[in-house]
C-alpha cells in the first residue's frame, strides 16, 4: 500500500519519522490543496462582491423577496468561508476513464489516464467550472465510502489524506500524509480492518465539542446517511458505533439532496436529550456547511409550542411522569374530550326565522343528523363544524321547498345562527384542550369515569393535582401537561405533518412524547440504544417507538453492533451488564484493540478520595500523552463534592501542573469546550465522549435511580481511549467476570 505517513505509520511502528517534504506525490497534493483554497477564495469573493439586484413589483410589496435574496446571499457567503482547522478535502478517487467524466480534461490533475476526483466537505470549482473538490454528499462520491474489492464501482485506487491537528505557519491545517488503497484487482477475502489514517483519525485525542466523521464514515453508516427522505430510519446503536454522527451527517446529506423539498415542508430539526449534549454536537453541522439547522431539546420544543402557557414551579414526580407519558393516556384524553358529546332525549326541534318566515327541522330529524355525524367524526372541532353545516343544510332544503334560492352564504349564515348554536352546545359542546385537561387533573370523579379500567386507582391518584387550581386560567402546567395538551389539540383538529426530525436518545422518550414528535414530521431519523434507557417511562422496543411516531408504514430498523471508537476491553467490560438490561440486544463488538485501556481499582477505606481521583487522572493524562479530554463521572449526589475537592489545594495545584484545570458540566459555562478535565453528573453523561474517563463508585450510580444499571452502562461507555473505574464498595454483581 503506497503511502507517506510521517506522523502515523512510522510512529505506530516505532521507527523514526520520515521527512516527506521531497515526496513528489505529497508535493503535488499540497499544490492541489493550495489551488483549491485559491479557487474557494474566488468563489467567496464573487458572492460577496456581486450585488443582489433589488426586485420591484408594480402592484405588490417586494420587501420580503429582497430580504430573502439578501439572506440567501449572506448564507452562501458564510458557507464558502475557508475554515483554518477544516481541510478542504480528505480523500481522492482514481477511477477508470469514463467512470466520472465524459471529457478527460475535466478530470482534475490526472492527465486523462484516470478519472480523478477529490472528496471534501464542500464543492470547490475553478472559474471555468472545472471541479477541484467534490462535495462528499454528491452521488459521484458514494464509491469513496462503499467501493471495495467485491464491488469496485469503477474505482482503481482510493486515497486518504492526513492533516496536522492544528493550523501551521500558513494559518491552515497542513497536509502531512497520504495513504493509497487499491480497490480493483484486490482479493475479496482481504482481512477486515481500518486503514492507518482512518484509525489515526478515530483515535485522535479529543477535547471540546464533537467533530464530524465525514472522512471516516464506514459503508454500513453511509447506507443510513444516504437513505431516502421518505424513509424513517430507526437505528439501534451500541456505544461507539457512531449512531449520533450518522444522524448528523444524514441531516447534512438530506439538506444537500432534498433542500427545496425540505424548505417547502418545514425543514429539519434535531432533538437532543439535554443542553449539554446539544453543546457537544453544535459544531458538527457548521463544519459540514450547514449553519442553519435548528437543534433543541424536547423540552425546548414543547415550550416553543406553548409559549403563552404559564409553567409550574416544579416538575412532576416520577410516578406522575410515568402515567402521563403512557400510551393509554391518548385513549383517556379522547374519552375526556368526547365525554360530553351525545344526543339526549331532550333534544329540541331546530327553528330558524328569516324575516316573516320560520323554518322548522323536527327533533327526530335533528337527532338523526347528529347521530350520523357523531358516528363518522374523527376530529372534535371538524365534527362540530360538520354538524352545524348539516343542520343548516336541512334548513336550506325547507327554504328551497318554499321557492327560495339560498346559496352557500345563506347556509353559512344559518350555521352561525343562534338556534343552531343552541343545539350545537346541547349535543356537541365547545371545549378547549385546557378546559378538558384542567377538569381531568382536578376532578377525581370525572377522571375515574373517563379512565374506566384503563388506569388503576393508584395511577389515577398520581395524575390528580394535590392542590387543584381555582380555575383553568390560574392553572400552571408542567412539561408533561403540555404534551397532553398537544394530544388534545390534535384530537380537536388535524394539523399537517411537516419536514424531518432527527431524534437522538429516542429510547428515553415516553409514548406521549413520541406521539407529539410524530405530529411534527413526515419522516424521522430515530437514534438510540435500548440498553441506555434511563427514564422511568423509557421504551422497551423500537417497534413501539415507530408506532407511536406514526411511522410504522415507512420505518426501517437497523441495528449497529460494530464499534470503531470504544476499545474492545472497555466495551466487553460494560457489556457484562447487557443480560440484565436487555438480553435481546446483540453484543457490541469493537474493532479497536488498545493496550491499557481498562483499569478497575478497588481503593482502601470506606470511600473514594480526591487523591485517588487525582492519581487516576494523571495516569489517564499520561496514557493520552497530555493531549486528550478526561471526564470524571459520578452519581449526581456526589459530583459537586468531588469537583469542590479537586478545585481545592493541594489537589488543584497538582492538576494545574499537568494542565488539568477542572470544570463542572452544568455549573461551569461551556465546560466541554474550555476544560480538558470535566466533572460530569451521571445524568448528563449520555451522548458525550472523552478520551479518558474516571468512573467513581459504580454502586452509588446504580443506587441513585430505578434504572441505575442502565445509567452505569452509559457511564462505562463514555471513554474512547481509556477507562478507570474507582470503587471502595463492591462492584455491582452484574459486572462480575462471566468466566
Amino acid at each position: 500500500m503506497p503511502s507517506v505517513q510521517p506522523d502515523v505509520a512510522a510512529h505506530q511502528s516505532g521507527e523514526p519519522a520520515v521527512d516527506a517534504s521531497d515526496d513528489p506525490e505529497l508535493v503535488a497534493e499540497r499544490a492541489h490543496l493550495e489551488r483549491a483554497r485559491a479557487a474557494l477564495k474566488l468563489m467567496h469573493q464573487e458572492v460577496v462582491e456581486t450585488e443582489t439586484p433589488a426586485i420591484v413589483y408594480a402592484e405588490a410589496d417586494s420587501y420580503w423577496d429582497n430580504k430573502f435574496y439578501q439572506w440567501a446571499r449572506e448564507h452562501r457567503a458564510e458557507v464558502l468561508l475557508d475554515q483554518p482547522t477544516i481541510p478542504l478535502f480528505f480523500g481522492r478517487l482514481d477511477c477508470e476513464p469514463g467512470t466520472v467524466f465524459d471529457n478527460p480534461t475535466r478530470a482534475s490533475g490526472s492527465g486523462g489516464e484516470v478519472d480523478r476526483i477529490y472528496i471534501g466537505r464542500r464543492h470547490v470549482r475553478e472559474p471555468d467550472g472545472t471541479p477541484l473538490v467534490i462535495d462528499w454528499r454528491a452521488p459521484v462520491a458514494v464509491p469513496f465510502y462503499r467501493a471495495g474489492p467485491a464491488d469496485p464501482q469503477g474505482v482503481l485506487v482510493r486515497r486518504r489524506h492526513g492533516f496536522s491537528h492544528e493550523p501551521g505557519p500558513s494559518g491552515y491545517v497542513e497536509l502531512t500524509a497520504y495513504e493509497d488503497e487499491p480497490v480493483s484487482g484486490v482479493p475479496v477475502t482481504a482481512a477486515e480492518g481500518l486503514s492507518d489514517l482512518v484509525t489515526a483519525e478515530i483515535e485522535r485525542p479529543r477535547s471540546g465539542p464533537m467533530r464530524d466523521i465525514v472522512a471516516t464514515i464506514q459503508p454500513d453508516q453511509d447506507v443510513l446517511v444516504r437513505a431516502p427522505l421518505d424513509t424513517t430510519i430507526c437505528v439501534q446503536g451500541a456505544p461507539g458505533t457512531g449512531k449520533t454522527a450518522v444522524g448528523l451527517h444524514r441531516v447534512a446529506y438530506l439538506l444537500y439532496a432534498e433542500r427545496t423539498r425540505l424548505a417547502r415542508d418545514g425543514g429539519v430539526a434535531i432533538i437532543g436529550p439535554n443542553q449539554s449534549f446539544l453543546q457537544y454536537i453544535r459544531h458538527v453541522l457548521p463544519a459540514l456547511g450547514e449553519v442553519f439547522v435548528q437543534q433543541l431539546t424536547f423540552s425546548d420544543l414543547v415550550r416553543l409550542a406553548f409559549r403563552d402557557h404559564p409553567m409550574a414551579a416544579a416538575d412532576d414526580p416520577p410516578e406522575t411522569l410515568t402515567v402521563k407519558g403512557d400510551a393509554r393516556m391518548a385513549t383517556v384524553l379522547r374519552r375526556a374530550l368526547w365525554s360530553g358529546v351525545g344526543v339526549g332525549d331532550d333534544v329540541e326541534a331546530l327553528v330558524y326565522s328569516k324575516g316573516a318566515s320560520r323554518f322548522r327541522v323536527p327533533d327526530y330529524e335533528v337527532r338523526e343528523i347528529a347521530e350520523g355525524v357523531i358516528a363518522t367524526a374523527t376530529r372534535y372541532a371538524a365534527g362540530r363544524t360538520t354538524l352545524a353545516q348539516r343542520l343548516a343544510h336541512a334548513v336550506l332544503l325547507r327554504m328551497e321547498r318554499r321557492g327560495g334560492t339560498p346559496d352557500d352564504r345563506t347556509q353559512n349564515a344559518v350555521a352561525r345562527s343562534t338556534p343552531v348554536k343552541r343545539i350545537l352546545n346541547q349535543i356537541w359542546p365547545q371545549r378547549t384542550p385546557e378546559q378538558v385537561l384542567y377538569r381531568l387533573l382536578s376532578d377525581p370523579d370525572f377522571l375515574a369515569e373517563t379512565a374506566g379500567d384503563l388506569l388503576t386507582v393508584d395511577e389515577q391518584k398520581a395524575l390528580l393535582w394535590r392542590k387543584p387550581y381555582r380555575s383553568v386560567k390560574s392553572a400552571r402546567w408542567t412539561t408533561a401537561d403540555l404534551v397532553l395538551l398537544d394530544e388534545l389539540y390534535e384530537l380537536l383538529e388535524t394539523r399537517p405533518r411537516r419536514g424531518h426530525l432527527v431524534v437522538d436518545e429516542a429510547q428515553d422518550l415516553s409514548a406521549m412524547q413520541l406521539r407529539m414528535l410524530g405530529r411534527r414530521c413526515r419522516t424521522a431519523t430515530v437514534l438510540g440504544d435500548l440498553a441506555q434507557a434511563t427514564t422511568p417511562y423509557a421504551a422497551t422496543s423500537w417497534q413501539t417507538v415507530v408506532e407511536q411516531l406514526g411511522a410504522e408504514d415507512s420505518a426501517e430498523l437497523v441495528e449497529l453492533t460494530r464499534g470503531f471508537r470504544v476499545p474492545s476491553a472497555i466495551i466487553d467490560f460494560a457489556a457484562r451488564l447487557l443480560p440484565a438490561l436487555h438480553p435481546d440486544l446483540g453484543k457490541p463488538v469493537s474493532l479497536r484493540r488498545s493496550a491499557g485501556s481498562l483499569e478497575v481499582t478497588a481503593v482502601a477505606g470506606k470511600a473514594v478520595q480526591a487523591d485517588d481521583i487525582l492519581q487516576a487522572c494523571l495516569r489517564l493524562d499520561e496514557h493520552g500523552r497530555s493531549a486528550g479530554s478526561i471526564g470524571i463521572i459520578a452519581a449526581d449526589a456526589d459530583i459537586e463534592r468531588i469537583f469542590d475537592e479537586l478545585s481545592a489545594d493541594p489537589v488543584r495545584s497538582r492538576l494545574e501542573q499537568a494542565g488539568l484545570v477542572p470544570g463542572m458540566l452544568g455549573r461551569t459555562e461551556n465546560a466541554l469546550e474550555h476544560f480538558r478535565l470535566v466533572c460530569v453528573p451521571a445524568s448528563l453523561a449520555k451522548g458525550l465522549e472523552f478520551d479518558g474517563v474516571v468512573a467513581v463508585e459504580p454502586a452509588r450510580i446504580v443506587e441513585a435511580e430505578p434504572r441505575g444499571l442502565n445509567r452505569l452502562y452509559v457511564v462505562l461507555t463514555r471513554a474512547v481511549s481509556a477507562l478507570t473505574v474507582l470503587h471502595a464498595r463492591p462492584l455491582p454483581a452484574e459486572l462480575a467476570d462471566p468466566r
